[in-house]
Protein backbone atom coordinates (compact mmCIF):
# COMPACT_ATOMS: atom_id res chain seq x y z
CA UNK A 1 0.00 0.00 0.00
CA UNK A 2 1.15 3.62 -0.56
CA UNK A 3 0.67 7.52 0.75
CA UNK A 4 1.16 11.18 -0.21
CA UNK A 5 1.24 14.72 1.23
CA UNK A 6 -1.30 17.27 0.34
CA UNK A 7 -0.27 19.81 -1.74
CA UNK A 8 -1.43 22.07 -4.53
CA UNK A 9 -4.21 20.73 -6.75
CA UNK A 10 -6.27 22.70 -8.71
CA UNK A 11 -5.16 24.92 -11.45
CA UNK A 12 -5.74 28.80 -11.11
CA UNK A 13 -4.06 28.66 -7.99
CA UNK A 14 -32.58 -7.58 14.65
CA UNK A 15 -32.90 -8.54 16.84
CA UNK A 16 -33.82 -8.22 12.80
CA UNK A 17 -32.71 -4.86 10.41
CA UNK A 18 -35.61 -3.54 11.45
CA UNK A 19 -33.77 -2.12 13.89
CA UNK A 20 -31.88 0.46 12.02
CA UNK A 21 -30.19 2.48 14.49
CA UNK A 22 -28.93 0.57 17.30
CA UNK A 23 -27.74 2.06 21.15
CA UNK A 24 -24.55 3.68 20.94
CA UNK A 25 -22.33 6.03 22.36
CA UNK A 26 -20.96 9.56 20.60
CA UNK A 27 -17.59 9.17 18.97
CA UNK A 28 -15.88 11.94 20.25
CA UNK A 29 -13.06 13.83 17.21
CA UNK A 30 -14.97 12.21 14.24
CA UNK A 31 -16.87 14.32 12.41
CA UNK A 32 -20.47 13.51 11.55
CA UNK A 33 -20.64 12.58 7.73
CA UNK A 34 -23.04 15.69 6.98
CA UNK A 35 -20.32 17.83 7.58
CA UNK A 36 -19.33 20.91 5.12
CA UNK A 37 -16.20 21.62 5.67
CA UNK A 38 -13.02 20.36 3.56
CA UNK A 39 -11.38 16.93 4.59
CA UNK A 40 -8.08 17.26 6.71
CA UNK A 41 -5.53 14.91 5.70
CA UNK A 42 -5.69 12.77 8.94
CA UNK A 43 -8.03 12.66 11.95
CA UNK A 44 -5.74 11.41 14.77
CA UNK A 45 -8.55 11.47 17.12
CA UNK A 46 -9.77 8.43 15.27
CA UNK A 47 -7.05 6.22 16.38
CA UNK A 48 -7.81 7.06 20.51
CA UNK A 49 -11.39 6.88 20.02
CA UNK A 50 -13.52 4.09 21.71
CA UNK A 51 -16.22 2.11 20.86
CA UNK A 52 -19.63 2.11 22.74
CA UNK A 53 -20.96 -1.47 20.98
CA UNK A 54 -21.28 -3.60 23.49
CA UNK A 55 -18.77 -6.37 23.57
CA UNK A 56 -16.68 -5.34 20.37
CA UNK A 57 -13.77 -2.98 22.30
CA UNK A 58 -11.84 -4.50 25.87
CA UNK A 59 -10.23 -2.51 27.49
CA UNK A 60 -6.87 -2.13 25.65
CA UNK A 61 -9.24 -1.15 22.42
CA UNK A 62 -8.97 -4.11 20.92
CA UNK A 63 -11.88 -4.98 18.80
CA UNK A 64 -13.70 -8.42 18.49
CA UNK A 65 -14.22 -8.78 15.06
CA UNK A 66 -16.47 -11.37 15.31
CA UNK A 67 -19.00 -9.31 17.78
CA UNK A 68 -18.65 -6.36 15.57
CA UNK A 69 -19.64 -8.05 12.41
CA UNK A 70 -22.47 -10.00 14.25
CA UNK A 71 -23.55 -6.64 15.82
CA UNK A 72 -23.32 -4.61 12.39
CA UNK A 73 -25.58 -7.57 10.92
CA UNK A 74 -27.83 -8.17 13.83
CA UNK A 75 -28.67 -4.10 14.20
CA UNK A 76 -28.70 -3.70 10.50
CA UNK A 77 -25.67 -1.43 10.75
CA UNK A 78 -24.20 1.43 13.39
CA UNK A 79 -25.29 4.40 14.20
CA UNK A 80 -24.19 7.61 12.23
CA UNK A 81 -21.85 8.63 15.44
CA UNK A 82 -20.22 4.99 15.58
CA UNK A 83 -19.98 4.57 11.92
CA UNK A 84 -16.55 6.16 11.12
CA UNK A 85 -14.59 3.75 13.67
CA UNK A 86 -15.97 1.02 12.75
CA UNK A 87 -15.79 1.05 9.51
CA UNK A 88 -11.90 2.16 10.23
CA UNK A 89 -11.83 -1.47 11.98
CA UNK A 90 -14.95 -2.93 9.09
CA UNK A 91 -12.75 -2.42 6.11
CA UNK A 92 -9.14 -2.93 7.23
CA UNK A 93 -7.54 0.21 7.92
CA UNK A 94 -6.66 -0.49 11.73
CA UNK A 95 -6.10 -4.04 12.70
CA UNK A 96 -8.82 -5.28 14.96
CA UNK A 97 -5.71 -6.97 16.70
CA UNK A 98 -4.04 -3.48 17.62
CA UNK A 99 -4.38 -1.26 21.03
CA UNK A 100 -5.69 2.26 21.63
CA UNK A 101 -1.85 2.69 21.89
CA UNK A 102 -0.25 1.41 18.72
CA UNK A 103 -3.44 2.83 16.42
CA UNK A 104 -1.68 6.11 16.52
CA UNK A 105 1.74 5.02 15.59
CA UNK A 106 0.06 3.34 13.07
CA UNK A 107 -1.49 6.18 11.84
CA UNK A 108 1.62 8.36 11.75
CA UNK A 109 2.95 5.98 9.80
CA UNK A 110 0.30 5.42 6.91
CA UNK A 111 0.09 9.40 7.17
CA UNK A 112 3.51 9.34 5.87
CA UNK A 113 3.44 6.86 3.50
CA UNK A 114 0.71 8.34 1.94
CA UNK A 115 2.21 11.85 1.75
CA UNK A 116 5.15 9.77 0.14
CA UNK A 117 2.80 8.02 -2.35
CA UNK A 118 1.11 11.07 -4.10
CA UNK A 119 4.37 13.18 -4.17
CA UNK A 120 5.69 10.46 -6.11
CA UNK A 121 2.82 10.89 -9.02
CA UNK A 122 2.95 14.85 -8.33
CA UNK A 123 6.55 15.11 -9.26
CA UNK A 124 6.43 12.68 -12.19
CA UNK A 125 3.18 14.24 -13.38
CA UNK A 126 3.13 18.02 -12.68
CA UNK A 127 0.32 18.67 -15.68
CA UNK A 128 -1.94 15.97 -13.49
CA UNK A 129 -2.01 18.24 -10.04
CA UNK A 130 -3.99 20.65 -10.83
CA UNK A 131 -8.24 19.68 -12.38
CA UNK A 132 -8.24 21.62 -15.21
CA UNK A 133 -11.71 23.75 -15.07
CA UNK A 134 -13.51 25.20 -18.44
CA UNK A 135 -14.43 28.22 -16.42
CA UNK A 136 -18.33 26.96 -17.04
CA UNK A 137 -18.45 25.21 -13.62
CA UNK A 138 -19.29 27.70 -11.35
CA UNK A 139 -19.19 25.00 -8.19
CA UNK A 140 -16.02 23.67 -9.23
CA UNK A 141 -14.50 27.66 -9.38
CA UNK A 142 -16.04 27.36 -5.64
CA UNK A 143 -14.48 23.60 -4.70
CA UNK A 144 -10.88 25.22 -6.07
CA UNK A 145 -11.48 27.88 -3.45
CA UNK A 146 -12.00 26.06 -0.43
CA UNK A 147 -9.56 23.54 -1.11
CA UNK A 148 -7.10 25.93 -1.79
CA UNK A 149 -8.03 27.25 2.02
CA UNK A 150 -7.55 23.48 2.99
CA UNK A 151 -4.33 23.35 1.57
CA UNK A 152 -3.15 26.36 3.32
CA UNK A 153 -4.19 24.98 6.74
CA UNK A 154 -2.71 21.72 6.39
CA UNK A 155 0.44 23.07 5.27
CA UNK A 156 0.49 25.36 8.61
CA UNK A 157 -0.06 22.63 10.54
CA UNK A 158 2.17 19.77 8.47
CA UNK A 159 5.37 22.41 9.75
CA UNK A 160 4.43 22.83 13.03
CA UNK A 161 4.12 18.65 13.44
CA UNK A 162 7.52 18.38 11.58
CA UNK A 163 9.14 20.40 14.17
CA UNK A 164 7.82 18.77 17.00
CA UNK A 165 8.29 15.25 15.76
CA UNK A 166 11.65 15.65 14.28
CA UNK A 167 13.53 12.72 14.02
CA UNK A 168 10.90 10.27 14.27
CA UNK A 169 8.95 11.54 11.33
CA UNK A 170 12.65 11.82 9.24
CA UNK A 171 12.67 8.30 9.97
CA UNK A 172 9.16 7.66 9.09
CA UNK A 173 9.60 9.21 5.39
CA UNK A 174 13.04 7.57 5.04
CA UNK A 175 11.64 4.71 5.60
CA UNK A 176 8.60 5.75 2.92
CA UNK A 177 10.88 6.91 0.14
CA UNK A 178 12.81 3.35 -0.14
CA UNK A 179 9.58 1.61 0.29
CA UNK A 180 8.37 3.14 -2.89
CA UNK A 181 11.33 4.08 -4.70
CA UNK A 182 11.48 1.27 -7.01
CA UNK A 183 7.75 1.74 -8.22
CA UNK A 184 7.68 2.62 -11.19
CA UNK A 185 4.40 4.17 -13.49
CA UNK A 186 3.31 3.83 -16.89
CA UNK A 187 3.09 7.15 -17.56
CA UNK A 188 0.51 6.75 -20.38
CA UNK A 189 -1.98 4.25 -18.81
CA UNK A 190 -1.74 6.95 -15.55
CA UNK A 191 -2.27 9.99 -17.82
CA UNK A 192 -5.19 8.24 -19.08
CA UNK A 193 -6.69 7.41 -15.84
CA UNK A 194 -6.02 10.85 -14.54
CA UNK A 195 -8.04 12.38 -18.05
CA UNK A 196 -11.32 9.71 -17.03
CA UNK A 197 -11.16 10.64 -12.73
CA UNK A 198 -11.34 14.11 -14.04
CA UNK A 199 -14.55 13.41 -15.84
CA UNK A 200 -15.76 11.21 -13.04
CA UNK A 201 -15.25 13.30 -9.99
CA UNK A 202 -17.35 16.26 -11.14
CA UNK A 203 -20.20 13.75 -11.87
CA UNK A 204 -20.27 12.73 -8.38
CA UNK A 205 -23.68 13.46 -6.36
CA UNK A 206 -23.18 16.86 -5.35
CA UNK A 207 -26.58 16.90 -4.24
CA UNK A 208 -24.96 15.56 -0.79
CA UNK A 209 -24.89 17.40 2.10
CA UNK A 210 -21.20 16.55 2.42
CA UNK A 211 -20.85 17.77 -0.97
CA UNK A 212 -22.45 21.50 -0.28
CA UNK A 213 -21.07 24.84 0.49
CA UNK A 214 -17.35 24.44 1.68
CA UNK A 215 -17.76 20.79 1.34
CA UNK A 216 -17.20 20.98 -2.41
CA UNK A 217 -13.67 21.29 -1.72
CA UNK A 218 -14.18 17.39 -0.64
CA UNK A 219 -14.35 16.73 -4.82
CA UNK A 220 -11.08 17.80 -4.69
CA UNK A 221 -9.74 15.45 -1.79
CA UNK A 222 -11.53 13.07 -3.52
CA UNK A 223 -9.33 13.58 -7.35
CA UNK A 224 -5.88 13.10 -5.31
CA UNK A 225 -7.25 9.76 -3.64
CA UNK A 226 -8.70 8.37 -6.85
CA UNK A 227 -5.01 9.59 -8.72
CA UNK A 228 -3.04 7.96 -5.85
CA UNK A 229 -4.66 4.66 -5.94
CA UNK A 230 -4.49 4.27 -9.41
CA UNK A 231 -0.77 5.15 -9.52
CA UNK A 232 -0.07 2.57 -6.88
CA UNK A 233 -2.50 -0.18 -8.52
CA UNK A 234 -1.77 -0.22 -12.15
CA UNK A 235 -3.39 -3.65 -12.19
CA UNK A 236 -6.69 -1.98 -11.54
CA UNK A 237 -6.06 1.19 -12.22
CA UNK A 238 -9.38 3.49 -12.33
CA UNK A 239 -12.31 2.54 -13.19
CA UNK A 240 -16.00 4.20 -13.65
CA UNK A 241 -18.11 3.75 -10.65
CA UNK A 242 -14.94 4.08 -8.14
CA UNK A 243 -15.68 7.74 -7.75
CA UNK A 244 -19.38 7.09 -6.18
CA UNK A 245 -17.60 4.28 -4.05
CA UNK A 246 -14.59 6.00 -2.53
CA UNK A 247 -16.79 9.20 -1.93
CA UNK A 248 -18.73 6.59 0.36
CA UNK A 249 -15.76 6.24 2.62
CA UNK A 250 -14.77 10.06 2.47
CA UNK A 251 -17.93 11.00 3.44
CA UNK A 252 -18.05 8.63 6.74
CA UNK A 253 -14.24 8.73 7.51
CA UNK A 254 -13.99 12.53 6.38
CA UNK A 255 -10.09 12.28 6.48
CA UNK A 256 -8.00 11.68 2.96
CA UNK A 257 -5.46 9.04 4.81
CA UNK A 258 -8.20 7.21 6.28
CA UNK A 259 -10.35 7.20 3.43
CA UNK A 260 -7.24 5.82 1.12
CA UNK A 261 -6.29 3.08 3.15
CA UNK A 262 -10.11 1.91 3.60
CA UNK A 263 -11.00 2.48 0.37
CA UNK A 264 -7.18 0.18 -0.82
CA UNK A 265 -8.20 -2.83 1.81
CA UNK A 266 -11.77 -2.54 0.53
CA UNK A 267 -10.20 -2.79 -3.32
CA UNK A 268 -8.36 -6.24 -2.14
CA UNK A 269 -11.61 -7.78 -2.05
CA UNK A 270 -13.57 -6.16 -4.91
CA UNK A 271 -11.18 -5.08 -7.22
CA UNK A 272 -12.41 -7.75 -9.63
CA UNK A 273 -15.88 -6.54 -9.96
CA UNK A 274 -14.70 -3.54 -12.05
CA UNK A 275 -12.91 -6.21 -14.94
CA UNK A 276 -15.23 -7.62 -17.67
CA UNK A 277 -14.22 -11.02 -16.29
CA UNK A 278 -15.45 -10.02 -12.92
CA UNK A 279 -18.52 -8.66 -13.95
CA UNK A 280 -19.42 -11.17 -16.06
CA UNK A 281 -18.63 -13.84 -13.24
CA UNK A 282 -21.37 -12.05 -11.24
CA UNK A 283 -23.86 -11.83 -13.40
CA UNK A 284 -23.70 -15.71 -13.86
CA UNK A 285 -24.14 -16.22 -10.79
CA UNK A 286 -27.09 -13.98 -10.13
CA UNK A 287 -28.78 -15.59 -12.84
CA UNK A 288 -28.26 -19.09 -11.56
CA UNK A 289 -29.61 -18.03 -8.53
CA UNK A 290 -32.56 -16.12 -10.25
CA UNK A 291 -32.67 -19.91 -11.79
CA UNK A 292 -33.38 -21.20 -8.65
CA UNK A 293 -35.67 -18.95 -7.45
CA UNK A 294 -38.04 -18.61 -10.31
CA UNK A 295 -37.56 -19.99 -13.41
CA UNK A 296 -39.79 -18.48 -15.58
CA UNK A 297 -38.93 -14.79 -14.47
CA UNK A 298 -35.48 -16.28 -15.23
CA UNK A 299 -36.02 -17.50 -18.89
CA UNK A 300 -37.50 -13.75 -19.47
CA UNK A 301 -34.26 -11.84 -18.20
CA UNK A 302 -31.50 -14.12 -18.91
CA UNK A 303 -30.50 -14.45 -23.14
CA UNK A 304 -27.47 -16.64 -23.97
CA UNK A 305 -25.05 -13.53 -23.41
CA UNK A 306 -26.69 -12.48 -20.49
CA UNK A 307 -27.13 -8.61 -21.42
CA UNK A 308 -30.40 -8.50 -20.31
CA UNK A 309 -29.45 -8.83 -16.97
CA UNK A 310 -26.12 -6.51 -16.86
CA UNK A 311 -28.48 -3.96 -15.51
CA UNK A 312 -27.97 -5.87 -11.77
CA UNK A 313 -24.26 -5.18 -11.90
CA UNK A 314 -24.59 -1.69 -11.29
CA UNK A 315 -26.86 -2.33 -8.18
CA UNK A 316 -24.27 -5.66 -7.03
CA UNK A 317 -20.68 -2.62 -7.79
CA UNK A 318 -22.41 -0.03 -6.01
CA UNK A 319 -24.49 -1.64 -3.08
CA UNK A 320 -27.82 -0.52 -4.38
CA UNK A 321 -26.21 3.03 -3.97
CA UNK A 322 -29.25 4.98 -5.91
CA UNK A 323 -31.96 2.69 -5.10
CA UNK A 324 -32.46 3.36 -1.54
CA UNK A 325 -32.10 6.34 0.75
CA UNK A 326 -28.72 7.52 0.98
CA UNK A 327 -28.33 6.85 4.83
CA UNK A 328 -29.92 3.75 4.09
CA UNK A 329 -27.82 2.94 1.54
CA UNK A 330 -24.82 3.17 3.89
CA UNK A 331 -26.48 1.19 6.07
CA UNK A 332 -26.34 -1.51 3.53
CA UNK A 333 -22.95 -1.34 2.55
CA UNK A 334 -21.94 -1.80 6.06
CA UNK A 335 -24.39 -5.13 6.51
CA UNK A 336 -23.19 -6.52 3.00
CA UNK A 337 -19.50 -6.22 4.16
CA UNK A 338 -19.97 -7.84 7.40
CA UNK A 339 -19.93 -10.73 5.78
CA UNK A 340 -21.72 -12.30 8.86
CA UNK A 341 -24.61 -14.41 7.20
CA UNK A 342 -22.36 -14.85 4.04
CA UNK A 343 -22.87 -18.60 3.32
CA UNK A 344 -19.34 -18.86 3.36
CA UNK A 345 -19.44 -17.89 6.67
CA UNK A 346 -21.13 -21.43 7.25
CA UNK A 347 -18.65 -23.02 5.78
CA UNK A 348 -16.83 -24.64 8.95
CA UNK A 349 -20.31 -25.71 10.37
CA UNK A 350 -21.32 -27.27 6.44
CA UNK A 351 -18.20 -28.98 6.70
CA UNK A 352 -18.52 -30.75 9.87
CA UNK A 353 -22.31 -31.36 9.22
CA UNK A 354 -21.00 -33.15 5.65
CA UNK A 355 -18.82 -34.95 7.91
CA UNK A 356 -21.34 -36.27 10.28
CA UNK A 357 -23.58 -37.28 7.47
CA UNK A 358 -20.82 -39.17 5.52
CA UNK A 359 -19.85 -41.37 8.35
CA UNK A 360 -23.87 -42.13 8.73
CA UNK A 361 -24.69 -42.92 5.40
CA UNK A 362 -21.81 -44.43 3.15
CA UNK A 363 -20.28 -47.81 3.19
CA UNK A 364 -16.88 -48.46 4.62
CA UNK A 365 -15.73 -50.10 1.77
CA UNK A 366 -16.80 -47.44 -0.72
CA UNK A 367 -15.69 -43.55 -1.71
CA UNK A 368 -17.89 -41.12 -0.23
CA UNK A 369 -19.55 -39.21 -3.40
CA UNK A 370 -19.41 -35.31 -2.75
CA UNK A 371 -22.87 -33.60 -2.49
CA UNK A 372 -22.97 -29.86 -3.30
CA UNK A 373 -25.92 -28.76 -0.45
CA UNK A 374 -25.42 -25.24 -1.06
CA UNK A 375 -23.58 -22.96 -3.84
CA UNK A 376 -21.32 -21.07 -1.55
CA UNK A 377 -21.09 -18.25 -4.40
CA UNK A 378 -24.87 -17.07 -3.67
CA UNK A 379 -23.79 -14.37 -1.33
CA UNK A 380 -26.28 -12.38 0.83
CA UNK A 381 -25.99 -9.03 -2.02
CA UNK A 382 -26.78 -12.02 -4.58
CA UNK A 383 -30.04 -12.24 -2.90
CA UNK A 384 -31.06 -9.21 -2.35
CA UNK A 385 -30.65 -8.69 -6.03
CA UNK A 386 -32.99 -11.82 -6.47
CA UNK A 387 -35.58 -10.46 -3.91
CA UNK A 388 -35.82 -6.77 -5.61
CA UNK A 389 -36.18 -9.01 -9.26
CA UNK A 390 -38.68 -11.05 -7.68
CA UNK A 391 -40.84 -8.30 -5.97
CA UNK A 392 -41.13 -6.31 -9.19
CA UNK A 393 -41.89 -10.07 -11.00
CA UNK A 394 -44.70 -8.59 -13.04
CA UNK A 395 -43.01 -5.54 -14.41
CA UNK A 396 -40.32 -7.07 -15.37
CA UNK A 397 -42.29 -9.53 -17.42
CA UNK A 398 -43.90 -7.36 -19.06
CA UNK A 399 -40.82 -5.61 -20.31
CA UNK A 400 -40.09 -6.80 -24.12
CA UNK A 401 -36.77 -4.30 -24.72
CA UNK A 402 -33.66 -2.70 -22.93
CA UNK A 403 -35.34 0.56 -23.16
CA UNK A 404 -38.38 -0.73 -21.08
CA UNK A 405 -35.82 -2.06 -18.84
CA UNK A 406 -34.33 0.97 -18.52
CA UNK A 407 -37.19 2.84 -17.95
CA UNK A 408 -37.72 0.24 -15.27
CA UNK A 409 -34.78 0.61 -13.27
CA UNK A 410 -34.65 4.53 -13.12
CA UNK A 411 -38.30 4.12 -11.67
CA UNK A 412 -36.26 2.36 -8.29
CA UNK A 413 -34.03 4.99 -7.70
CA UNK A 414 -34.58 6.13 -3.87
CA UNK A 415 -37.80 3.94 -4.02
CA UNK A 416 -37.28 0.86 -2.44
CA UNK A 417 -37.55 0.26 1.50
CA UNK A 418 -34.47 -0.93 2.93
CA UNK A 419 -35.74 -2.75 6.16
CA UNK A 420 -38.33 -4.25 4.02
CA UNK A 421 -36.38 -5.34 1.36
CA UNK A 422 -33.55 -7.10 4.07
CA UNK A 423 -36.71 -9.37 5.65
CA UNK A 424 -37.64 -10.31 2.18
CA UNK A 425 -33.68 -11.18 1.37
CA UNK A 426 -33.53 -12.91 4.19
CA UNK A 427 -36.56 -15.57 4.20
CA UNK A 428 -35.44 -16.03 0.22
CA UNK A 429 -31.99 -17.04 1.70
CA UNK A 430 -32.81 -18.98 4.44
CA UNK A 431 -35.83 -20.82 2.27
CA UNK A 432 -32.75 -21.18 -0.04
CA UNK A 433 -30.76 -22.87 2.76
CA UNK A 434 -33.39 -25.10 4.37
CA UNK A 435 -34.76 -26.54 0.33
CA UNK A 436 -30.75 -27.16 -0.28
CA UNK A 437 -30.14 -28.90 2.56
CA UNK A 438 -33.40 -31.27 2.34
CA UNK A 439 -32.33 -31.98 -1.27
CA UNK A 440 -28.90 -32.74 0.39
CA UNK A 441 -30.41 -35.08 2.90
CA UNK A 442 -32.29 -36.84 -0.17
CA UNK A 443 -29.38 -37.38 -2.35
CA UNK A 444 -27.31 -38.71 0.71
CA UNK A 445 -30.38 -41.31 1.32
CA UNK A 446 -30.80 -41.86 -2.42
CA UNK A 447 -26.96 -43.13 -2.44
CA UNK A 448 -27.43 -45.39 0.19
CA UNK A 449 -30.58 -46.77 -1.18
CA UNK A 450 -28.73 -47.34 -4.12
CA UNK A 451 -25.41 -49.33 -2.16
CA UNK A 452 -27.62 -51.24 0.07
CA UNK A 453 -29.45 -52.15 -3.41
CA UNK A 454 -26.60 -53.22 -4.93
CA UNK A 455 -25.43 -55.14 -2.17
CA UNK A 456 -28.50 -57.54 -1.85
CA UNK A 457 -28.03 -57.85 -6.02
CA UNK A 458 -25.16 -59.25 -5.62
CA UNK A 459 -26.11 -61.45 -3.12
CA UNK A 460 -28.71 -62.76 -4.80
CA UNK A 461 -26.13 -63.46 -7.72
CA UNK A 462 -23.73 -65.72 -5.28
CA UNK A 463 -26.30 -67.87 -4.04
CA UNK A 464 -28.63 -68.29 -7.78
Amino acid sequence: MIESCYESHVEGKGKNHLDSNGPSGKLKGVQCSVCRSVAPVTSPESACASMSLPGVMDAEGRVDESRLRMHIFKNGGVSPDERGLVWRFLFGMYPCSSTALERPLLLEQMAVRYQVMKRKWQQLLPGAVHLRLNGTDAELLTAVKYFEQRQDREQNKQQIESEEAGEKMSFLQLQAQVLFKRVTFDLEELQEAVRIIDKDVPRTDRDLPYYRNEGLGNLLVLRDILITYAAFHPEVSYAQGMNDLCSRFLEVLHSEVDTYWSFSCYMEKFSKDFCADGLYRKMELEAALLKELDPQLYSHLVTDNMEKITFCHRWLLLGFQREFEHSDALRLFEIFSCDHLELISQQVDRARYQERLARKYSLEDEPVKELQAVNRDFTFELFMCATILLENREALLSCRNDAQLIQFTSSLQGKLDLNSTLKKTEEHFYNYCKRSAWDYLRGRCRMRKSKEDHFLYQLRNLFS
